[in-house]
């Protein structure tokens, strides 16, 4: 069953918390990260992409960028910038987004949960970017970006959770983006006992957002497995640092696709094929899909609400996706992107840029946009449990975990 572990934390200095924390490394451009270094210089980002300390002719993959990012971090903690417990603990984790409030626990999972196939993935992750993560895991001798973990609630644990936040919060401060950061420390070993205990009880447990993180973490660990071969399985190493949230309480915003060409198609022409899969009707203005089976395109300076008729409607849980239909439908046979984690003629845009992103988009270096119905928890769980996996950019969840708040040392 699920195994979770407290850990000897490694956190900001009371106080600095909302100077340190930052949003996932991925989430920047090289440029945007760069910036936000500038504007605050103890911003996390200035170590998970110590690029942007270095010369612009310096790839973020050269050994001297995961060299800075070492120095960086140990060099705050050398400062009293970030401090040491000094016992295992565990920690509590709320952050609250237009009055909605979810509360993980932070925790290190194992990673051999991972390998069991305990721990599910929905989605495959690329070579290149795991590799990254890799030599930052590695050189950093730390994991400094908590994997996003979801469980179906525990009501148990809920009535623990509430106990814990009856207590004043470790930190508590808004960030830029308006999204409210709480956190707790949680000591005592009687109650990290029943907690553990009840994780134990769990038989799945689901990457919700950092799949590229966990499975970086657990090639580290078997890196150094086979570098440690009496390894006992206790070492810091055999875990990696997660946030673990009951899915009831996540919220999965859309994942939009934008398109730079018709593939020779013109715009009638392009209409004209949808018609087999899709009804389709003009909207006055943009078009965000309010149920599954819907979507969203805007081709032309035209909004349309497309619906897949009946007949190409799936209870199968990969081909019943939204996504899988356009992609198997429109995106492969009409404008032939046949692998959209590698095809440069696709993009990707996150549901909090807005439909207003997409018209950019299209008014600038693309023709056509789609805006999607958000996949929901109960379908990430379905193909999860199935053993498969969703078509790349499937899920966005918001709002994103800061890294920086909570460091596993390894």
């Amino acid at each position: 069953m699920a195994e979770i572990k407290a850990f000897f934390g490694i956190r900001p200095k009371e106080g600095l918390e909302a100077r340190i924390a930052a949003l996932p490394y991925d989430v920047y451009s090289r440029e945007e990260a760069k910036k936000e270094v500038a504007r605050e210089p103890l911003s996390f980002l200035a170590i998970d992409r110590a690029e942007t300390g270095l010369d612009e002719s310096i790839p973020f993959d050269d050994p001297r960028v995961y060299v800075r990012a070492h120095d960086l971090l140990w060099d705050m903690v050398e400062r009293g910038e970030f401090v040491r417990e000094k016992e295992p603990c565990l920690y509590l984790y709320e952050q609250t987004m237009k009055g909605r409030a979810q509360t993980g626990l932070v925790a290190c999972a194992s990673a051999d949960d991972y390998i069991n196939g305990l721990i599910k993935k929905h989605e495959n992750t690329r070579a290149d970017k795991e590799k990254d993560r890799i030599c930052h895991v590695d050189v950093c001798n730390a994991q400094t970006g908590p994997i996003f973990l979801a469980y179906r609630r525990q009501q148990r644990l809920d009535e623990i959770f509430c106990r814990v936040k009856e207590e004043a919060p470790l930190f508590a401060f808004v960030s830029e983006d308006g999204v409210g950061h709480r956190g707790w420390k949680i000591a005592d070993e009687a109650v990290i006992r029943k907690i553990t205990d009840i994780f134990a009880g769990i038989d799945s447990i689901y990457i919700a957002d950092g799949h590229h993180r966990a499975a970086s973490a657990v090639r580290v660990c078997e890196k150094r497995r086979r570098e440690h071969p009496d390894y006992t399985g206790e070492e810091e190493f055999n875990y990696f640092l997660s946030v673990l949230f009951p899915g009831e309480e996540l919220t999965i915003m859309d994942y939009n696709r934008v398109i730079m060409d018709l593939n020779g198609l013109t715009g009638e022409e392009f209409l004209k094929k949808l018609e087999r899969t899709f009804e389709i009707e003009k909207r006055d203005a943009a078009f965000r899909p309010e149920r599954k089976g819907r979507i969203g395109m805007y081709l032309e300076d035209q909004w349309y609400a497309l619906t897949v008729r009946p007949e190409f409607v799936k209870e199968d849980p990969i081909l019943g996706l939204d996504v899988s239909i356009l992609q198997k439908e429109v995106l492969e046979p009409v404008l032939g992107i046949k692998d959209p984690k590698t095809d440069q003629r696709i993009g990707f845009i996150g549901g909090i840029r807005g439909m207003e992103e997409l018209e950019r988009r299209v008014h600038t270096d693309c023709k056509l946009a789609f805006s999607m119905y958000p996949t929901s928890i109960g379908e990430l769980y379905s193909v999860a449990d199935a053993g498969l996996l969703m078509p790349p950019k499937s899920t966005w969840f918001e709002p994103k975990l800061r890294s920086g708040l909570f460091i596993h040392a390894l």
